[in-house]
């Protein structure tokens, strides 16, 4: 499928799925049973600098000093620091990564869809409290929608994921450019693939104010991303969801088959009979995964995983538990 062709209805590839179809769909089968698993009360995910006093934790470096219970460090020989639920409005941006590699999955369900589903319910959820919503579309250029309230907003940022993303822009010595804002232009490590430093790196000056971030991708991508995720982690709450397929890491036995990559257009010639080889491709994804967590560990943040055959009201209630037991 061209990564340049309008999503579809699953099951209906003739169709073309609207924002409005897709957030009633979303509403349908998604929110209402979020609401259920978590009682509606999404104001105990973020956790902030509030009034109410929540819960205790053992200091971790970067924690605010003018949090730490003297009392209870006194008894526990190790300091603690108090948490708090915010008690005011949160701004949020999601930083979402539509490059080429987002294209991949199966053709009713590739990880673009997941990523509009995604974004879609965590806007409308938050929209819901009253909170300000706000996006920033990576697919080599950067769209900005700025932050607003309500179901319009929602339906903004939704239809924005929906279009056929351009064409990356070329400059004049023929390598992909990337920009943001409406001056600022840079040229990728490697022509044609990912650098998804310069999302991370937008979103420094997009974030004025402790905002709640969520980043939405499948972290395929040019190393140094990290030096900027650590940055954003010391000055906001960072969410990262990273958004995958099976097959990536899994081929089929099918026999011999080309295998594309989807940004840079290189082409080998595989066999997925050989147990051989589909055993060393396990091995190396679980090594990437492994070395992607390691990384988001030492900036700051961990990463969630949601696959393309993921149900997602448990995908989502899953990282709302953990990020609760995490005190996070």
């Amino acid at each position: 499928m061209d990564r340049r062709a309008t999503l579809t209805e699953p099951g209906a590839t003739a169709s073309p799925l609207t924002a409005e179809r897709l957030l009633r769909r979303l509403e349908w089968r998604v929110i209402r049973r979020l609401d259920g698993r978590l009682q509606g009360d999404y104001r105990t995910l973020f956790r902030g600098s509030g009034v109410d006093f929540t819960d205790l934790r053992e200091y971790a470096p970067g924690d605010d000093l003018r949090h730490i219970d003297w009392n209870v460090t006194a008894r526990m020989d190790t300091p603690y620091v108090r948490e708090y639920i915010e008690d005011r409005e949160v701004t949020c941006w999601l930083l979402l990564d539509r490059t080429a590699s987002m294209g991949f999955g199966p053709v009713d369900r590739q990880k673009s869809l997941v990523l509009a589903e995604v974004a879609t319910t965590l806007a409308h959820v938050l929209s819901r409290g009253g909170n300000r919503i706000g996006a920033a579309l990576f697919d080599g250029t950067i769209e900005t929608i700025p932050p607003g309230q309500g179901r319009n907003q929602v339906l903004r940022i939704a239809q924005a994921l929906l279009r056929p993303p351009p064409a990356a822009p070329v400059s004049r010595t023929g390598r992909t450019g990337r920009r943001w804002g409406r001056s600022h232009t840079e040229e990728p490590a490697t022509p044609g693939t990912t650098d998804l430093s310069a999302l991370l790196r937008a979103a420094l000056g997009l974030a004025r104010r402790r905002s709640l971030l969520v980043i939405v991708s499948d972290f395929i991508t040019q190393p140094g991303w990290e030096k900027h995720l650590s940055l954003l982690a010391r000055r906001h709450d960072v969410v990262a969801i990273q958004v995958v397929d099976p097959r990536e890491s899994e081929l089929p036995a099918v026999g011999m088959v080309y295998v594309e990559d989807s940004e840079t257009g290189e082409q080998i010639f595989v066999d997925t009979d050989d147990p051989v080889f589909r055993e060393r491709l396990g091995v190396l994804a679980a090594e990437r995964q492994e070395s992607l967590q390691a990384a988001a560990r030492k900036a700051g943040t961990m990463i969630h995983t949601v696959a393309t055959d993921d149900d997602l009201v448990r995908a989502l209630a899953r990282i709302s538990a953990l990020r609760r037991s995490q005190g996070r």
